[in-house]
């Protein structure tokens, strides 16, 4: 495995993203989406979360979907982007990583590319380069969201950075599944509508059924661990952030990749 052809796959996902009309179009509609949260979403709750008549009713209604922590947060704007961008971003994952392979096997790119790397390396090539994609699009967003903070209080600066740098950190780790999953997907589907449809399917009837399971099995709540972003509920309050927190997303990725790759080998491209 040649780590150089793996960076070489990964940064054409960023050129087809980064130099493309196609790419610039999809980082328009990114940005002004993004705008309109910072603008309306954020601001105004922060607005709420900083006024004198609403502050303690708020911070009651926080703490009472346990995100006490949150709403004490001096910086209130990265405090609510953070509540939004991790519910957000994974399903955003879902459609930016929806075509890593299953195009260019439909336009025979992908036998092409065997020629010149192998099947592992493509692979990882292919997701490294939707991580460094999702990991830019998030630090884009926080930059934002800490620049709106700064003409609040020029004075939260340096401590915003500090958890500027944690958001980023925990919003990229959470998407690495997702991205890992479409990974699988695309062996599975025939198109990168397809691979939504199916991503969508397992989110909804596999929720579904493994709590029907559990309802009846006790041991079946670990079926939960199987679906990407089973950590979110409990890192969204920002306390008790240990290990787990690293190893589920971490795990999940290395056994969803692991799964790709075993069908990868044995798929006729």
């Amino acid at each position: 495995m040649s780590l150089k052809r793996i960076m070489l796959l990964s940064q054409f996902e960023l050129t087809r993203l980064f130099a493309t009309k196609r790419g610039w179009l999809a980082l328009a509609a990114f940005i002004m989406v993004w705008l309109m949260i910072l603008r309306y979403p954020i601001y105004h709750a922060v607005s709420v979360l900083n006024s004198p008549e609403f502050s303690d009713i708020a911070v009651q209604i926080a703490g009472s979907v346990g995100l006490y922590s949150l709403a004490r947060w001096p910086e209130a704007e990265l405090s609510v982007y953070w509540i939004i961008a991790l519910f957000s971003f994974p399903v955003f994952t879902l459609f930016v990583s929806a075509d890593q392979t299953v195009e260019d096997s439909k336009r025979g790119t992908l036998r092409f590319l065997t020629l010149r790397a192998s099947r592992s390396e493509i692979m990882l090539g292919r997701f490294a380069g939707q991580a460094l994609i999702l990991l830019a699009l998030i630090l884009t967003s926080a930059l934002a969201a800490w620049v709106l903070m700064l003409t609040r209080d020029p004075a939260l600066a340096f401590n915003g950075l500090g958890k500027l740098t944690s958001i980023t950190a925990l919003l990229a780790l959470t998407t690495l599944p997702f991205i890992a999953l479409m990974s699988l997907l695309n062996l599975l589907a025939s198109s990168a509508r397809l691979s939504i449809i199916y991503a969508s399917l397992l989110f909804t009837v596999g929720n579904l059924l493994i709590g029907y399971l559990a309802s009846h099995i006790e041991l079946a709540d670990w079926l939960y661990y199987l679906l990407p972003g089973v950590h979110i509920s409990s890192i969204a309050p920002w306390h008790n952030i240990d290990w787990h927190t690293f190893a589920i997303p971490l795990l999940q990725s290395l056994a969803l990749l692991s799964t790709a790759y075993w069908l990868m080998k044995r798929k006729d491209l």
